[in-house]
């Protein structure tokens, strides 16, 4: 047999017994990474699959475009990569810590859609298909194509740190085909309206609704006013 190719026998095949092959084996080719300290392997129904994959792997290996893959969850990743960017040990592409609105939005796009769609998958098993699949999900079932794209921007954050630190060798989130976001005209009220509008509120309400209007402030930003 070549090397780093191994034949697997069925359990109840003649061959455990020294007697002639009676089973369909198949065929485990294996390379090891010195990188990772570890052998990776795959399984083949014919030969000439285990060998060619061991080919193409070892010169994967040599690009180091190949890695053992880890045992992390998209989730495990998640709540890691929440708590770095809480902490400032995880910044954005500029350098700079993540605002509070946009961490509140992140957590709440990994809780709500990505965590139950790819959570339990392991952080090095997550394909290009499978994100794309959600996206296809996620328009299917009505969200706005501003949410989605939303909804993958922790994600992205996920893997491009991941990337950067060849804990993956491959980004599932680039080149997805994802809608474009329509923007809506949007009305502006004279300060006379806003005026009016302000006095017919509730006195406890009149204050954070003027802060909105006058000042601009979204409702991310409202809500982390002291």
């Amino acid at each position: 047999m070549a090397t780093g190719i191994r034949t697997r026998h069925g359990r109840f095949c003649r061959s455990r017994e020294g007697r002639r092959c009676n089973c369909a084996p198949s065929f485990e080719g294996w390379v090891y990474s010195k990188r990772d300290d570890r052998k990776l392997r795959r399984t083949f129904k014919s030969l000439a699959e285990a060998k060619a994959w061991r080919v193409d792997a070892q010169r994967a290996l040599s690009r180091r475009a190949l890695r053992a893959p880890t045992a992390t969850t998209i989730a495990e990743a998640a709540d890691v990569w929440l708590e770095g960017a809480r902490d400032g040990t995880v910044r954005n592409r500029s350098g700079d810590r993540y605002k509070p609105s946009a961490l509140r939005g992140y957590e709440r796009s990994l809780r709500l859609r990505i965590k139950p769609a790819l959570g339990h998958v392991r952080l090095t098993d997550v394909t290009r298909a499978d994100v794309q699949g959600l996206v296809d999900k996620l328009l299917n079932e009505g969200f706005d194509p501003s949410t989605i794209r939303n909804t993958l921007n922790p994600l992205q954050a996920i893997y491009r740190r991941a990337l950067a630190r060849e804990q993956v060798t491959a980004n599932p989130t680039a080149g997805l085909e994802i809608p474009a976001a329509r923007g809506r005209r949007v009305r502006v009220a004279a300060p006379v309206e806003c005026a009016a509008l302000i006095e017919a509120l509730p006195g406890e309400d009149r204050a954070v609704w003027a802060a909105a209007m006058y000042a601009g402030l979204r409702r991310g930003e409202l809500r982390g006013l002291r």
